[in-house]
């Protein structure tokens, strides 16, 4: 990749690793599902009126923006104000790929690498050290809120397979107009009126502020950015950089918000970023050191 092109992957894995601390800051004015349902409110609206529709199904379309959208982040925003950590959130969320993997096996039946099954142990065994260690800050609630939030995104990973190559921007404006309504009916439903009404006429600056943010920076900005590097090189050489995420998720809650780093959720993010990147770069790995070991012999 081109100096410019490596240092805009970092630039979008540091803004998607802050949007997780900025999602704590903003749920400190949002109830959660109703800052979901404005988020993708403000992320479809106006960028519809100036995207042409992805090519693709309606139907899939409308499954993508609700597995993606609106019960990903339903269930994320949630979890995390029901007690799950910003960078503990960050992490946890990355078991979208080792669920996506899952699906695709058993619906799609693709083969599954020993590599991916390797990183898939050692990613659980990192979510299992987050679960042996619930309470106080860090709830089993939001962990089981999250980890299902994880599961609806490998689930829009499949419908996105399905969809095959489109504008990805477009998928994510479009995508996006499919959730605000069924996220406000559930926030009518489960926060009730007087809780949105309050939230409206208490906002402070930051609570805009992270309204902004996560719309913009990290929504319409961030995939904008993804998928045009997706364009322009290989999968497998842009992928990898999301292993920053979670990296920048923990370092970024410790420092904005105080979250403590204690030694459990230190070896919990190593076990689940080795298992990433054993995923990502393991089968690469072993296709290289094979050739050379054979020369050597």
């Amino acid at each position: 990749m081109r100096p410019r092109d490596v240092a805009l992957a970092l630039g979008v894995v540091s803004i998607w690793g802050l949007n997780f601390v900025v999602i704590k800051i903003g749920l400190q004015d949002f109830p959660p599902v109703f800052f979901a349902a404005l988020r993708f409110a403000l992320a479809a609206v106006p960028a519809v009126f100036f995207l042409r529709p992805p090519n693709a199904p309606v139907r899939l379309i409308i499954l993508y923006g609700l597995f993606m959208f609106a019960i990903q982040f339903a269930l994320l925003f949630t979890g995390m104000a029901l007690g799950m950590p910003a960078g503990l959130a960050s992490l946890v969320l990355q078991g979208h790929v080792f669920v996506t993997i899952g699906l695709a096996a058993i619906l799609f039946r693709e083969k599954v690498r020993p590599s991916q099954l390797a990183g898939a142990g050692l990613a659980a065994s990192g979510l299992g050290l987050v679960a042996l260690n619930t309470g106080g800050e860090t709830t089993m609630t939001g962990l089981v809120l999250v980890l299902l939030a994880a599961c609806s995104w490998a689930a829009a990973n499949l419908v996105s397979k399905r969809i095959g190559r489109v504008d990805m921007l477009a998928l994510v404006a479009w995508g996006s107009l499919v959730a605000p309504l069924p996220l406000l009916l559930l926030s009518l439903a489960l926060e009730g009126p007087r809780q949105l009404g309050q939230a409206i006429e208490h906002l402070t600056l930051g609570g805009a502020a992270a309204l902004f943010y996560v719309v913009y920076p990290t929504t319409l900005l961030g995939f904008f950015i993804w998928s045009t590097l997706l364009s322009r090189y290989p999968a497998a050489v842009v992928a990898p950089f999301t292993l920053l995420v979670p990296v920048v998720g923990f370092l970024s809650a410790a420092v904005l918000l105080d979250e403590a780093l204690e030694s459990w959720k230190l070896a919990a993010a190593v076990l689940v970023v080795a298992g990433l990147g054993v995923n990502q770069l393991g089968a690469r790995i072993l296709k290289s050191v094979i050739p050379a070991r054979r020369q050597q012999s």
